[in-house]
């Protein structure tokens, strides 16, 4: 998947599956998705679940930080560019967000915004590494989804602490290009298409 086909299904389906446990890959797999991103398992099994999504035309990420066994260095990156063959992944570290960037992996870097210094080191950050789209943490904040988004061209991704679809709406409608949520029964809502919300 390119940044452009990735860019039109977050922009169409709007929601991100965050699967934390691997009795819900079923679930997420029945869903009508942007992506998925992988905060489960290890160098063992993380091929399987990948090919999983894939076989379905399902994007997936990983998020690397909670994969067993995966060094985050240049090796560990090459292996998952050309084994394990995600789309791409999520970190809030820039120097993965580089390494994947040239093993041609898409990018979803994560920013938790804490503070007043972490929303501009977060952008300046971004300026740097040039990310496919960026997650920001809580996701509601819609107030700072807004500042992003008018000094960023990059797709939002709000994320965290997100568990009603009236949170989901209300992200969506500050500009956030998508919405990332752990809960399964929040991946079968649909905004596919909403006009009320942002693209």
């Amino acid at each position: 998947m390119n940044q452009e086909e990735f860019h039109a299904r977050l922009a169409r389906y709007k929601i991100i599956a965050s699967v934390k446990e691997a009795k819900h890959l079923e679930k997420a797999a029945e869903a009508r998705l942007s992506a998925v991103v992988l905060s489960i398992g290890n160098i063992g099994v993380i091929k399987g679940y990948v090919d999983f999504f894939k076989s379905r035309d399902i994007a997936v990420f990983l998020h690397l930080e909670r994969i067993g066994g995966i060094s985050y260095d240049r090796e560990g990156i090459a292996f998952l560019s050309h084994y394990v063959r995600p789309d791409g992944i999520v970190t809030t570290r820039n120097t993965l967000v580089k390494l994947a960037k040239k093993q041609g992996l898409l990018t979803i870097q994560r920013h938790f915004l804490v503070d007043s210094d972490a929303l501009k080191s977060g952008l300046q950050s971004i300026q740097e590494t040039q990310p496919d789209a960026v997650e920001l943490m809580p996701g509601l904040l819609p107030e700072f989804i807004e500042e992003y988004r008018s000094v960023l061209d990059t797709p939002i991704i709000a994320g965290g602490l997100i568990r009603k679809r009236e949170q989901m709406e209300q992200v969506l409608q500050h500009g956030a290009t998508a919405v990332s949520v752990g809960s399964p029964s929040l991946w079968k809502e649909c905004f596919a298409h909403d006009s009320s919300a942002a693209v």
